[in-house]
Parts: structure tokens; C-alpha cells; sequence
């Protein structure tokens, strides 16, 4: 990790303001009728559909523990944010299935290059190809941006709930708000959500119409991301078929390769392998 040690001075005559003060949020706490209500509104024609009764408190309470609004407050993220990396992931397939990559190194040191990783084959083989390094990192930044987005003292400097308790189903901490003068954690120059700040001026209207496109083209994503993947692995996907994908030999559940057999566990994690 890369540390920055700065300080800021001035000396104008300008005014001196206090810190700024962050807003709690009135807790709004959904109930599986707010979903149906939802539904309807996302997809009329469909409606509300649950068939393995998930929105349920008796399904999701886990013995009791959690009640009905706490368990509707966990599907609804559950579901925007599944549905934000699985667009993320449906970009990503297309762009490196059409051997887009950077144009130079990976690493400094034996100078692996993306193009080189790039003709590994599809998306998943690129993957496989890529050093235990890489993925070591791209798994502790996942891990970092996960704990980030369910830590409850982040959220609570941005007058924020956890979405189980309340807050906004979706919301991901920003990581410039301030609760007084100093940064909420390392400054970081872009958010993980919005970096350049498109939505900040639109009304609370504005955002909740396009919170709703965003959960619908999710949900189109999740069922695209899943038909490549098929596809990839030679099952029949009507209107996937014929683009030429390329095949994987690999296992998609599986987050470690043979190359990757130095790390603890992996070399009998690699004896075991699915078959269609």
C-alpha cells in the first residue's frame, strides 16, 4: 500500500468554517409488501416472484435471529450488488473475449505483459494465466472494499445505516466524507460508487427512478454473465452459440489454478474437479 503524508496550509484571510456535520438518516425499514410493491414496479408483467419463498422471515430468519425487515434489507442488497458485478463482469467478459487489454506490462520484474496474458484464451483461461501476486491482490482489495462497504463506523460518519438495520439497500460508503477535519480513512482521490460524480445533483426522484433501471439491467446482466460462462463450457445457450466464444477447460468455481499450487491448500483443492 502506497502512503501519502500531507499537510495543508493557508493563509488567507478567508473565514474559518466548522465540520461539517453529517445527517442521519431516518431508518426505513421494508417489509416483503414493499417488495411486492417493487416488483410490480420494476416489472409489471412479472410481478413479484419468490419461488423458493426467500423474502419470507421463516426462510431468511435463520432460526429466529433475524427478523422480517432485517431479512428483506439483506435480499435487497444482496441483489444490487450482485447485479453491479455481474454488469461489471459482462463488460469485462466481452472486452477481454475480443483481446482488448493494456498495452503494457503486468509486472516490472519478469515482465509478463497483458497481451500476453490476453492470448491465454477467454476470459476465465486469462484469469488462470494471471500470477498468485495478482490474485492474491485483487482478492485483498475485494476483501478491503467488502469490509469497507459493511463497516458500521463509515457509515455512520455519512449519517448512514447498515441496510439491515434500516439504511439504504445498495449504498456503498464514500471515501471522502469527513466527520470533522480529517478524511474518513486513507485518502483515496476516486469512490468505488459514482468517482466522478454524476448523481450528486440529481433530485431524490431522479435517483430512485434510476436505482430501479439499475436493479432491471442487474438482473439482465446476471442472467448474460451466466449464459457466457454456459456457453464457454459448451452447453446449448439460444443466441450465444454461434458468436464464437471460446471454450473453457477449467472450473469456474474454483479460484486458484495449477499455477497457483504453492499456496496453502490449493494442491488438493486441484484433485478434485467437476465434470459435466
Amino acid at each position: 500500500m502506497l502512503t501519502l503524508g500531507s499537510a495543508a496550509f493557508s493563509f488567507t484571510s478567508a473565514p474559518l468554517t466548522a465540520p461539517r456535520t453529517a445527517r442521519t438518516v431516518a431508518p426505513k425499514m421494508e417489509t416483503k409488501a414493499d417488495l411486492e410493491v417493487l416488483a410490480k414496479e420494476l416489472n409489471p408483467t412479472l410481478g413479484f416472484w419468490d419461488p423458493l419463498a426467500l423474502s419470507d422471515s421463516a426462510s431468511m430468519s435463520a432460526g429466529g435471529f433475524l427478523d422480517e425487515t432485517a431479512a428483506v434489507g439483506f435480499l435487497r442488497h444482496a441483489e444490487i450488488k450482485h447485479g453491479r458485478v455481474a454488469m461489471a463482469a459482462f463488460v469485462g467478459f466481452c472486452v477481454q473475449s475480443n483481446g482488448i487489454h493494456f498495452p503494457w506490462d503486468l509486472t516490472l520484474t519478469d515482465h509478463i505483459s497483458y497481451a500476453s496474458i490476453s492470448e491465454a484464451g477467454g476470459p476465465a483461461a486469462q484469469w488462470d494465466a494471471l500470477p498468485t501476486a495478482s490474485k492474491l491482490q485483487i482478492f485483498g482489495a475485494i476483501g478491503f472494499l467488502e469490509g469497507w462497504g459493511e463497516n458500521s463506523k463509515a457509515l455512520g460518519a455519512q449519517g448512514q445505516k447498515h441496510y439491515m438495520k434500516g439504511g439504504k439497500a445498495g449504498y456503498f460508503p464514500s471515501f471522502q466524507e469527513t466527520t470533522g477535519s480529517k478524511p474518513a480513512i486513507h485518502p483515496i482521490p476516486l469512490d468505488l460508487w459514482d468517482p466522478f460524480g454524476f448523481t450528486k445533483k440529481m433530485t431524490p426522484e431522479r435517483k430512485a427512478k434510476a436505482l430501479k433501471a439499475e436493479i432491471n439491467n442487474g438482473r439482465l446482466a446476471m442472467i448474460g454473465i451466466f449464459g457466457l460462462i454456459s456457453a464457454s463450457k459448451g452447453l446449448i445457450v439460444p443466441g450465444l452459440d454461434g458468436l464464437g466464444i471460446a471454450p473453457y477447460a477449467g472450473e469456474y468455481m474454483a479460484p486458484f489454478a495449477a499455477g497457483d499450487a504453492s499456496l496453502p491448500f490449493v494442491p488438493d483443492m486441484l484433485k478434485y474437479t467437476l465434470s459435466l
